[in-house]
């Protein structure tokens, strides 16, 4: 396959259900009622399109009968009633023909407020069915709900209520997957489902920002699934999503990504409105996109470049090849407390650039600030994309000593500092007869180095060697433009770092200049004690 489109879902074809598991989870489903719905005696409104979806998870089997999915990712934009239908599913799995004795039932969220909205779903499908009301117990201060008969019992739990140790659940839901801001529930819950045969977990989400997450982690391994990359058939992707080049304006697009639609959800008036709002509002239009057309944004809601054009620079860097090179570092000390970023340019050909990043942050609390800052510093610190140094706060000693190593490695003609948190090792270096320069992140400086980093991007120019970090801090850029169209970066928020962006602007800017010595946008001062500033 060649797209992760679920074309399955609405084209008729046959639905493998041999011991006709499919068909009675269908007739459960259809048995139900919901307390909203408009049908004949307030049935459950299961659509074409949610029904197929059914059968593709209950009727495919092994020969012994046991479920061939066990790992169901389902990525909707809002308003599909995908809470409505995972829900149900929740009660298929608590009181259904897919309940086990003793059951464990859980649905997940990223906090309180949603794991209740799942929970209130499922108690009021619940309540509204007489029979099923009558042999139910509720405990709506826990979000539990029992069903004595088979020692089953289903809980809505969430991502910021602490441990979740020894779960043994047959289902999991995990709703709005996106938005968990750390993955330890996700561990332990995943980790949880093997313990029981034929356990079921289902991925609920619309579509999230940034690639640093366990969403997306999810979502590109459903990809990979769904365009054949990987063969696993226990796990079925459901991906309603949109291209990011396509025509966010055009309503045969809306109608592509939410199936429900055809049916009347959500409101098309109301798409119409958001629509004509996002016209003109930046940020509104990113989360139209986002949330009701599933197009995977990265962090920044005013990027300084399309992310998937940075990423055609991904090709590997081979620094052993490069030890010749003449070589220019860009460093960015940020604060003491936050990531610090050496960035080395090479001229790449006539007009590009090669660059490859070194970070650095503090070793105390590693695990707390990657909760903080939403991204995986543990894996990146074993992987060694990134440093942690001893203390809570960065050993400006050891990026010193790097940098001294760099020297020693490379053919390095400049250093550049913002001589802001650089005093120090500025004068170490040059007094020891490193190339050591100012570089100040002004307008003046920073507004050709964003320029030349620009260009080089979109031009394909820009070989960056997919380092995951460096990918995290330009992702995170927000730019602002002043009247005469110069360009500065400043952080989307305030948790967001662009330490290397800034380094690898600074860096390629001077690299820019390194044909003659001196540069066609800068023009250095000596000082006194030997140093240029810029």
């Amino acid at each position: 396959m060649t797209t992760t489109y679920p074309t399955w879902v609405c084209d008729g074809s046959p639905i493998p259900d041999p011991f006709g598991h499919g068909e009675r989870a269908v007739r459960f489903l259809k048995a139900l009622k919901h307390p909203k719905s408009t049908a004949r005696g307030r049935a459950f409104q299961l659509d074409p399109w949610q029904e197929r979806i059914v059968r593709a998870i209950y009727g495919p089997r092994h020969d012994d009968g046991t479920r061939i999915v066990r790992t169901v990712v389902m990525l909707l934009p809002r308003g599909n009633r995908k809470t409505s239908l995972a829900a149900a599913l929740a009660l298929l799995h608590t009181i259904g023909p897919e309940r086990v004795p003793g059951g464990e039932v859980i649905s997940a969220a990223a906090d309180r407020k949603q794991a209740r909205l799942a929970f209130a779903e499922a108690l009021g499908i619940a309540r509204e069915h007489k029979k099923i009301a009558g042999v139910v117990n509720v405990q709506d201060y826990r979000n539990r709900l029992t069903y004595p008969n088979a020692g089953s019992f289903y809980e809505a739990i969430s991502a910021d209520a602490g441990t979740q140790h020894g779960r043994t659940p047959a289902f999991v839901l995990a709703d709005e997957l996106h938005a968990w801001p750390k993955r330890d529930l996700w561990d332990v819950l995943r980790s949880g489902l093997p313990k029981t045969r034929g356990s079921l977990l289902i991925v609920a989400t619309t579509a999230g920002r940034g690639q640093d997450n366990i969403a997306h982690e999810i979502v590109d391994y459903a990809r990979k699934v769904a365009r054949g990359d990987f063969d696993d058939p226990a796990t079925l992707p459901i991906l309603f999503e949109t291209a990011p080049d396509a025509d966010w304006r055009d309503e045969s697009v809306w109608h592509r990504a939410n199936p429900g639609l055809a049916h009347g959800y959500p409101d098309i008036e109301g798409l119409r409105q958001l629509a004509r709002e996002a016209e003109n509002r930046p940020g509104d239009r990113e989360a139209f996109r986002q949330l009701h057309l599933n197009v995977w944004l990265d962090h920044s809601t005013s990027p300084f470049v399309d992310m998937p054009v940075y990423d055609e620079g991904a090709a590997p860097v081979d620094l052993a090849e490069l030890e010749g090179a003449p070589c220019w570092l860009g460093v960015d000390l940020s604060s003491t407390t936050d990531l610090t970023a050496i960035v080395a340019a090479w001229r790449d050909g006539d007009d590009g650039y090669a660059v490859h990043p070194w970070f650095f942050c503090p070793a105390d609390n590693l695990r707390a600030r990657a909760d903080r800052d939403g991204v995986p510093y543990p894996a990146w610190a074993e992987a060694g994309h990134i440093t942690p140094t001893p203390g809570n706060v960065v050993d400006f000693r050891a990026v010193e000593a790097t940098i001294r190593d760099l020297c020693e490695r490379f053919d390095v003609r400049e250093i550049a500092f913002d001589p802001h948190l650089a005093r120090n090792m500025l004068n170490n270096l040059a007094e020891d007869g490193y190339p050591a320069v100012e570089m100040r992140q002004g307008w003046v400086t920073m507004a050709p180095a964003i320029k030349e980093l620009e260009r080089a991007i979109v031009g394909r120019r820009f070989r960056h060697g997919g380092h995951p970090v460096l990918r995290w801090n330009f992702a995170n850029i927000a730019v602002e433009t002043d009247k005469a169209g110069n360009k500065s970066f400043h952080k989307g928020k305030s948790r967001d770092r662009i330490d290397g962006a800034v380094a690898a602007a600074m860096a390629v800017a001077r690299a820019a200049a390194g044909d003659d010595g001196r540069s066609v946008y800068l023009y250095p001062t000596a000082r006194p004690d030997g140093l240029l500033v810029f």
